[in-house]
């Protein structure tokens, strides 16, 4: 009943200004719009119900965008240090919103992870589905592993969206947008934010995002079309996958006619020109699905703060995406004023050396210079690691060989947090490499 009271007094009080704009000739603000997305609607807090609030990871279901022509619901988990049994009822915390990848699903061990770190974590569902209740060890209390990593244990929701199959990210453009896999998935993770914001003990000021895989893809779309969040983490995915050798590209080829459509207003190359939410992008070396070309061109689309974490043949999975402790540091910096990653600053040749100045607020512990000189496709290429020299200010490491094409330089804190320079290759890349 509470709810209901404040939406019926939102719509009336909409009305009387929208009566006396008419009547005293002020001008009505025009809604929000970036794309498809009509923001302004969707940072409107959303209807909810709890499904179970009996453990530590609560579940929910909330309304989501038109769905050939019926409303629509989505599943989430949710938890917090107050359901954690960690903190009592009236203590506020940041707020995080967790996308999964393809093939997944939403992880109450994720939001779990999450809650312990002290946040408010929602991890949705994308594809119309809700998975298995959790399940917790008896003895830890902590949620088993990887209990959604099979999507033979979803339950289709009567009124779910789109899945997400490449039919529904891919084939569905053209004509309205609401089969539009991707147009729902940044439209209720939109969703998710505001309800999250809207929980009593969520400082709606201090929330970030992170997703994993077409989870990291999503999170590019939402950093750039949800101003509200504070910091942003996609981990592998990017944009321009609709160049170079993207696994994704031969099914945007297959679009014909249409292809130009789909990345105009899904592919995160279009989107993140209007990014000015801080973001941290997250991958390795040989990730074939968001591949390394691609996925610096998306950070130098960027207009705004950007840092970049690029391992050496990072794995490519939910538990390798979550993993990273730099996706933390780098949202605490921004939501609890906590010590920030190093950043890199200028990078400069000299006399067979690479020098890179950077600030930092803790010291570094080591610092290296990163190559291949192999030919062929990126996933199958080998990499070289040397060791560089720091001092407070600086870090110098060797030029890498004539032959090397693809190079960069590492950091890394008294923490063990490490970022790294742009991606340099040579020779460089162009716009439609």
């Amino acid at each position: 009943m509470k709810i209901e009271f404040v939406k019926i007094t939102s719509l009336w009080s909409s009305v009387l200004f929208a009566i006396f704009a008419i009547s005293h000739s002020i001008p009505l603000q025009a809604d929000e719009k970036i794309g498809p997305w009509n923001l302004t609607k969707l940072k409107q807090t959303p209807e909810m119900q709890w499904v179970d609030q009996t453990g530590p990871v609560h579940s929910l279901l909330y309304s989501g965008e038109e769905y050939q022509g019926h409303a629509t619901e989505a599943f989430a988990f949710y938890a917090s240090p107050i359901t954690l049994g960690k903190a009592k009822p009236g203590q506020t915390f940041p707020g995080v919103v967790l996308i999964h990848g393809g093939g997944g699903t939403a992880f109450a061990e994720w939001a779990y992870l999450w809650a312990e770190r002290g946040y408010a974590a929602i991890a949705m569902d994308l594809s119309g589905h809700r998975p298995p209740d959790p399940v917790y060890d008896a003895k830890t209390g902590l949620p088993v592993k990887n209990q959604a990593a099979r999507r033979e244990g979803l339950t289709r929701l009567p009124n779910g969206g789109p899945d997400q199959s490449h039919n529904e990210k891919f084939e569905s453009i053209g004509g309205g947008t609401d089969d539009d896999w991707p147009y729902h998935a940044a439209a209720n993770v939109i969703r998710a934010h505001s309800l999250l914001r809207s929980f009593p003990e969520v400082n709606e000021d201090q929330t970030g995002v992170t997703g994993i895989s077409w989870g990291g893809y999503t999170t590019c779309l939402v950093a750039s079309l949800d101003d509200r969040f504070k910091a942003a983490v996609p981990v592998y995915g990017c944009g321009f996958l609709h160049e170079g050798e993207s696994v994704q590209k031969p099914a945007i080829d297959r679009l014909g006619e249409r292809r130009q459509q789909w990345v105009e207003e899904y592919d995160p190359s279009s989107l993140l020109v209007h990014c000015h939410v801080p973001i941290l992008f997250v991958n390795g070396t040989n990730d074939i699905h968001y591949v390394l070309d691609s996925y610096q061109k998306s950070y130098d689309v960027v207009p705004g703060f950007k840092q970049m974490r690029i391992e050496v043949k990072m794995s490519h999975s939910h538990p390798a995406g979550w993993a990273p402790q730099e996706i933390g540091i780098f949202i605490d910096s921004f939501c609890l004023n906590k010590p920030a990653l190093p950043v890199p600053e200028q990078l400069k040749g000299e006399e067979g050396k690479i020098l890179v100045t950077y600030k930092s607020d803790l010291p570094l512990k080591s610092a290296a210079l990163h190559y291949t000189t192999d030919e062929g496709l990126r996933s199958k290429r080998d990499w070289v690691s040397v060791p560089g020299e720091f001092n407070d200010h600086q870090i110098t490491v060797a030029s890498p060989p004539e032959n090397a094409n693809t190079w960069f330089v590492s950091m890394t804190d008294e923490r063990g947090a490490m970022v790294t320079t742009p991606v340099q290759f040579q020779p460089p890349l162009t716009k439609n490499e």
